[in-house]
């Protein structure tokens, strides 16, 4: 099983080093690897994600763990250049790198070179050589807001390489009761609740957003529609409710923002009532659409939402939902989120909406937004839920510091 997970992992070097010829992100995936120094360090603590919202899943325990371990310097990888290239300056870590291919001497040579005291990996990203080599040094491997499902290779008649990863994991601190129960399973007992730090993140920001000046502009007193971290088939639903709806204010945020994505949403949506952000200073009262062209607004924007569109659940699955729901405010996504625990949470809750087409959204959205009492009582749900779910990093630091 070890030699076909090699030629696994080279074979998947080999198809995005092809696509790379052609594809911006796949180049970055492989040139980033390419010329990185990995700095040589006394001692670390390395922080891993595999993108940017495992990133910001992870954060209030990075903060945590810079605040209270200032005798380690603090390492990030990142397996993505969707986290990499966003965060390769954060002050929170004193160096930060894609994480190399996963083969045995990449792996004893990058963990020989930062040193680390502890590893801790958030969610997911399991990788056999690091985790051997942290075995093998014994250095306490963490996983945090861990969650599983039946249906995963670890759990497969033919998964058995991918659970003697799982027993070379220190300590498991998962997000629900059916992801320890799986792990008992499958003989692992190391293994806590905590939660998931996504509620300590989101509710962290929305007691203090960022102020958005033009945004409170442009919502002028008018309730407004958020659709956040959308791709083309939520967009494309988009301009019939808009035009449904010529009482609110529509904010869309895109997933990717090139010019091309750009343009391709500005043309679907009335052109004298659309504003690009870009654009701002341009901002009249018959604006009624703004779209954001740049990365890093949206979780400030949903203070000022009254409804939330959230991306993705025409793909391959939904973006961040507690984002919005931490502010308040009901959320309604495309088919595709039972792999998230807290969107079916917030459906079961009826604070969560999914939507399978046009006629769904206008149903599901339109009764949200003609009903001021069901929108409130939603609202009220989701921030409830939010707040009563927070604590999962004091449990981990409090872990970390009886035994680090």
């Amino acid at each position: 099983m070890l030699l076909l997970y090699n030629i696994g992992i080279n074979l998947y070097y080999t198809l995005v080093y092809i696509v790379s010829l052609y594809k911006n992100k796949a180049k970055l995936w492989i040139n980033g690897r390419k010329h990185q120094q990995v700095q040589q360090l006394e001692s670390s603590i390395w922080f891993h994600f595999a993108s940017l919202g495992e990133f910001e899943q992870g954060r209030p325990v990075l903060e945590a763990v810079k605040a209270g371990y200032p005798q380690h310097k603090i390492v990030i990888t990142f397996f993505s250049p969707s986290g990499y290239e966003p965060r390769k300056t954060t002050t929170l870590a004193d160096a930060v790198y894609y994480l190399p291919l996963d083969t045995a001497g990449n792996a004893r040579k990058f963990i020989g070179a930062i040193n680390p005291v502890m590893a801790i990996f958030t969610k997911y990203e399991y990788w056999y050589h690091f985790f051997n080599e942290l075995h093998g040094r014994h250095i306490p491997l963490y996983i945090i807001s861990g969650i599983f499902r039946p249906g995963q290779v670890f759990f497969k008649w033919y998964g058995g390489l991918h659970r003697k990863m799982l027993k070379m994991v220190t300590w498991y601190f998962v997000q629900d009761i059916s992801s320890k129960h799986l792990l008992h399973d499958a003989g692992i007992t190391n293994v806590t609740i905590s939660g998931d730090t996504r509620f300590d993140r989101v509710w962290a920001n929305a007691q203090q957003p960022r102020s958005l000046k033009y945004v409170a502009e442009f919502k002028n007193g008018q309730p407004l529609f958020i659709a956040g971290s959308t791709w083309p088939q939520d967009e494309a639903l988009l301009p019939d409710l808009i035009k449904e709806h010529p009482h609110w204010k529509f904010i869309i945020a895109p997933h990717e923002i090139g010019e091309n994505k750009i343009d391709g949403l500005v043309n679907i949506l009335p052109k004298e009532t659309t504003l690009r952000f870009s654009q701002i200073s341009n901002l009249t009262s018959q604006i009624s659409c703004l779209i954001i062209d740049n990365i890093g607004m949206l979780s400030s924007l949903y203070q000022y939402a009254d409804i939330a569109y959230i991306g993705g659940g025409f793909g391959s699955g939904i973006h961040n939902t507690l984002e919005a729901a931490a502010f308040g405010m009901p959320v309604i996504f495309g088919p595709k989120y039972d792999k998230f625990k807290e969107a079916r949470d917030l459906v079961e809750l009826k604070a969560g909406f999914s939507i399978n087409s046009q006629d769904e959204l206008n149903r599901v959205a339109g009764s949200l937004m003609n009903d001021g009492a069901a929108r409130y009582a939603a609202a009220v749900i989701a921030k409830n839920y939010v707040e009563q779910n927070v604590g999962a990093t004091e449990a981990i630091i409090t872990y970390l510091k009886e035994r680090h």
